[in-house]
């Protein structure tokens, strides 16, 4: 059985800007995904901050997750069916399926420490907790406080499982805040993460936080480079996809 600090429920946009954020702060984070994120069936998103006339559902997702994966982020590609407490510290989830970045078996169980629940189409995996949770027609939501934490220590939920609005920003935010509280309560000593010029602490006479990192400029420019080359490849080698049905489609037509 597998250890992580952090497991996470669900590879969209909530739960990869969660998992950046984990797993930037040193916390040995994995994203269990089953299918592909809603956003897929977007034609294309328009409102996200950041790109004037929009961006590709697929390519924004597909940059979501590398993001994800080189801020140290494992991925493993299977379904979560129950999330339980350890008899110790932690949770025992059980998966089915599937396989992980080197492409071995996904079936059996990881303990984690943390769990971040924001996959939305099927909470029974959650039944096993002590958690109330909200039934709203064919939807479940996880109730939650204004960080994303349950009822349960150690598990939280965010985007569209929290009763986040069905956008993809208000998904990208409420993931990121969640995941900046999973990091303050795995370690209260954590500051910001940010990435500063040199000096901008140093100079005055204070030590680098945790959680923050000065750059020298050659630094700093050496990253940009790298920012803007990774970006154009992106937008150069990219081959248009089309939007994923919607499954009720999908099964009117078979």
């Amino acid at each position: 059985m597998t250890d992580y600090d952090v497991l996470i429920v669900g590879g969209g946009v909530a739960g990869l800007s969660a998992a950046t954020f984990t797993a930037r702060a040193d916390l040995d984070t994995l994203v269990v995904n089953d299918g592909v994120s809603i956003l897929h069936r977007n034609a294309i998103l328009e409102n996200f901050p950041g790109f004037p006339a929009g961006i590709d559902s697929r390519l924004f997702s597909l940059m979501l997750q590398e993001q994800a994966e080189r801020a140290g982020c494992a991925r493993l590609d299977a379904k979560v069916t129950d999330v339980r407490p350890a008899d110790d510290d932690g949770f025992v989830v059980k998966i089915d399926g599937g396989s992980n970045d080197g492409g071995e078996d996904g079936d059996g169980t990881i303990s984690a420490e943390r769990v971040v629940v924001t996959s939305w189409s099927d909470a029974s995996h959650l039944d096993g907790l002590d958690l109330d949770l909200e039934d709203s027609g064919s939807k479940r939501y996880v109730p939650v406080d204004d960080d994303g934490r349950t009822d349960v220590e150690g598990v939280y939920a965010a985007g569209r499982i929290a009763e986040q609005y069905h956008q993809a920003i208000v998904s990208a935010g409420h993931g990121s805040q969640v995941g900046i509280t999973v990091v303050h309560d795995a370690n209260p000593d954590f500051y910001h993460d940010w990435v500063t010029p040199e000096g901008y602490f140093t100079n005055r006479d204070r030590e680098v936080p945790e959680g923050c990192e000065e750059i020298s400029e050659d630094e700093r420019q050496r990253r940009a480079r790298k920012a803007h080359d990774r970006l154009r490849d992106y937008l150069e080698e990219w081959e248009d996809e089309r939007p994923v049905p919607h499954p009720s489609f999908i099964e009117n037509m078979n």
